[in-house]
């Protein structure tokens, strides 16, 4: 397994619950009056049967407590019964969230390699959550199970050309800006002994817009083209956008700064221009934050 399967689990997560999910409504009985051990076992130990590289099922009850042997392919482990489970993600998280779930992958138990076990809360005709479910399978199995078809690679890898051939224009358009703004520096009577105030003023907005456009950009190709994910908990586009957007912030703050100096300097009747772009830096700040808790709460749902 390297980090690139992983980024495949990660894609692909939505439609590996989705099967998952589909296989325990197709067959396991749930929210029926009577519901009981002999009704569910059988019915899980079909979903196995049918799938071909199930590792094992089981039935937790409602504290957590493994009720049933762990059925794997050719045996049964009667050990396993009476052992708690309530700490383990594929318990608390099907009962925090009621319904199918399914866990990151970790070392199996039973066969030591990476496992990912899908569950799936189990509640009588009245609501009070009675089983727990839960089927192992493989880390590779479900890669297989969620991994995109045809026309999704094809269209993910053009989406990421037109990513780099984007990035790269506007890599050339920072240079280009950066490069400006350093011969505004000696042609422009910016020095130590004659300073001009206009040509410094410009001088520093050409930098941060190239700084600002080159820190997207960079951006871009980390995320987009190189698949690189250093921050989890945003990711994909959502990061991009924030990180788009904190660089439109610290330009626009930057140059409310630098408004404030020159108008104090030159002007100090047209500083009221310089608050309303540190009020509206406010506003974007304030919008970032409530975007940045909207896409965390809405990426947590999706993941689960």
């Amino acid at each position: 397994m390297v980090a690139a399967d992983i980024e495949l689990f990660s894609r692909g997560r939505t439609k590996a619950r989705a099967y998952f999910c589909y296989l325990f409504e197709k067959n396991i009985p749930n929210r029926l009056p009577s519901l009981s051990e002999e009704m569910i076992l059988p019915r899980l130990r079909k979903i196995k049967a049918d799938l071909e590289n199930c590792e094992g099922v089981y039935l937790l009850d409602a504290q957590g407590v493994q009720v049933t042997p762990t059925y794997t392919e050719n045996k049964e482990i009667p050990e396993d019964v009476g052992k708690i489970r309530a700490n383990r993600a594929y318990y608390y998280r099907a009962v925090r969230e009621e319904r199918c779930t399914i866990t990151d992958p970790y070392p199996s138990l039973i066969t030591g390699t990476l496992t990912v076990t899908a569950s799936v809360p189990i509640f009588s005709e009245t609501g009070e959550l009675k089983y727990v479910a839960c089927l192992d399978m493989p880390f590779e199995a479900v890669l297989k199970i969620s991994h995109m078809n045809t026309k999704d690679m094809f269209f993910a890898k053009l989406f990421k050309f037109s990513y780099a051939v984007f990035a790269f224009a506007l890599m050339a358009v920072s240079v280009l800006l950066f490069t400006h703004a350093i011969q505004d520096f000696f042609t422009q009577n910016i020095g130590l002994h004659i300073l001009s105030i206009d040509a410094m003023f410009k001088a520093t907005i050409l930098l941060t817009l190239s700084l600002a456009i080159f820190d997207l950009a960079k951006t871009l190709v980390e995320e987009e083209v190189l698949g690189q994910h250093k921050e989890h908990n945003i990711s994909g586009p959502h990061k991009t956008m924030v990180k788009f957007l904190g660089s439109i912030i610290i330009a626009l703050s930057i140059e409310a700064l630098m408004l404030v100096f020159k108008f104090a300097l030159t002007d100090p009747n047209k500083l009221m221009y310089a608050i309303y772009i540190i009020g509206g830096v406010s506003l974007l700040i304030m919008s970032l934050a409530v975007y940045i808790k909207f896409t965390k709460s809405k990426q947590f749902r999706e993941e689960s």
